[in-house]
């Protein structure tokens, strides 16, 4: 049992180093290129004026409402995630459940807000129709999907973060883990350590 824990966490701590940066289209980005584009989206829709929003099911759902009050609060951007109970079933019930997130964007979404879709599988037809109706508003979109390397989501984002498991718990954690990476970086973390190795050279 120790070796299948020490292999899962082994695993586990590979995923953020694995997983696959693109543009639109599915063009191959650095990961440092990535994430300073994704920071830069992230500061210039609130300096703005504008917001951040969080589409996610499930697990995801519960990424989204973290990051959302994460950039909120730590972050100080802008920032909501469309997770309410009532929201959700009744625009599933009224509407069909692939337009929860779709119906709520075209209400709150303007020209020059960020969307942040994440989907486990990247098929999931909420998320994917969410993605449309934010490009229809105008928003700048980043992806975090994982499982197959064909899914639909990796190819809809300025910014796609792909994680090529196949199982939830390493996808969602990396998923969480590279949300949080950018915030932390953006807020400067390990800056002053760079910094100070670099003077030392």
């Amino acid at each position: 049992m120790q070796d299948r824990i020490n292999s899962y966490f082994s695993t586990l701590g590979r995923m953020p180093f694995e997983a696959v940066t693109t543009a639109r289209a599915g063009r191959r980005l650095p990961t440092a290129d990535a994430f300073a584009r994704a920071i830069e989206l992230a500061r210039e829709a609130h300096a703005r004026g504008n917001k951040l929003m969080f589409i996610g099911n499930g697990g995801s759902a519960a990424i989204a409402s973290h990051m959302a009050i994460d950039y909120t609060k730590n972050g100080n951007m802008r920032s909501l995630a469309f997770n309410d109970g009532s929201s959700l079933t009744c625009l599933g019930n009224d509407l069909g459940y692939e337009n929860v997130f779709a119906k709520q964007i075209e209400m709150h979404a303007r020209a020059g807000d960020l969307l942040i879709a994440i989907s486990s599988s990247g098929k999931s037809s909420n998320i994917l129709r969410g993605v449309e109706a934010g490009r229809r508003m105008g928003c700048d979109v980043i992806t975090l999907s994982g499982f197959g390397a064909d899914n639909p989501l990796r190819e809809l984002g300025d910014i796609n973060f792909y994680v090529p498991a196949g199982e939830y718990g390493f996808v969602e954690i990396t998923h969480l883990s590279l949300c949080h990476a950018v915030l932390d970086l953006a807020l400067g973390w390990g800056a002053n350590a760079v910094a100070a190795a670099s003077a030392a050279e």
